[in-house]
């Protein structure tokens, strides 16, 4: 399954007022597994920038004049995301943006249904708990120091870590890792002294009638007894493991 996790950075809060994206950066993830895939750029967002939003990202008007514009790198952009899932903290914000910069230039809206948003996960995972992405990466202690202003590309990649968290991804890759390199094991050639059948360990005459008596004290009909040999004291059994 693929996904991409991103992040923009904006001149304001409010698309609907005339704020622009300023940045936008993305990661590719398959089967949550980070590629190494990326998509970042900056924009030049046509306006003059805050600088309360300065103090947040650190990009200002001088940085960003040379900077190409969103209709620049829609389709690029929109290449990156395909037909992905898109992965977001607090997504609406960041999809309100992007569609507004998308129907500025007459394209089709990125639908509600193509997205996670982490933020909602992790009030459903841990309710009453701060939620914020700075409040998660110490929960899940995952390494911020980096991070000493907002980036959006540096953003998604923290996120991407805090995803998968959230989902428990982690414990799942390891399995399916787990699963794949047995696959390798078995159907590759046998290496020496491999053993490709369960080995069958001896089990003892007294083991057996411990382990009869054990299944007596548990009624007429446990399941266990079909475990049990034919007949008692028939001698050594193996028994698979």
């Amino acid at each position: 399954m693929r996904e991409i996790v991103f992040d923009t950075e904006t001149t304001g809060l409010d698309p609907k007022s005339g704020d622009r994206i300023v940045e936008i950066g993305g990661i590719e993830l398959l089967n949550h597994i980070p590629t190494g895939k990326s998509f970042h750029c900056y924009l030049n967002p046509e306006r003059a920038v805050p600088i309360e939003a300065v103090r947040v990202h650190g990009l200002d008007d001088a940085f960003l004049k040379d900077k190409p514009l969103f209709a620049a790198v829609a389709d690029e952009m929109l290449a990156f995301f395909g037909d992905a899932r898109l992965i977001a903290h607090n997504a609406m914000f960041d999809l309100g943006f992007l569609n507004a910069e998308l129907a500025r230039l007459n394209r089709s809206a990125i639908v509600v249904e193509r997205i996670v948003d982490t933020l909602a996960l992790a009030r459903r995972k841990h309710p009453g708990s701060p939620a914020s992405l700075d409040a998660l990466m110490a929960r899940y202690q995952i390494d911020s120091s980096r991070r000493t202003q907002h980036g959006a590309l540096l953003d998604a990649e923290l996120l991407s870590e805090v995803y998968i968290e959230l989902i428990g991804g982690r414990q799942a890759t390891l399995v399916l890792g787990v699963e794949s390199a047995m696959a390798v094991q078995v159907s590759g050639p046998a290496a020496v002294g491999e053993r490709l059948v369960p080995r069958a360990f001896q089990v003892s005459a007294e083991e057996v009638a411990a382990h009869e008596a054990a299944v007596a004290t548990l009624g007429t009909a446990p399941v266990w007894r079909k475990y049990l040999p034919a007949e008692a004291g028939e001698g050594p059994v193996a028994a698979e493991g």
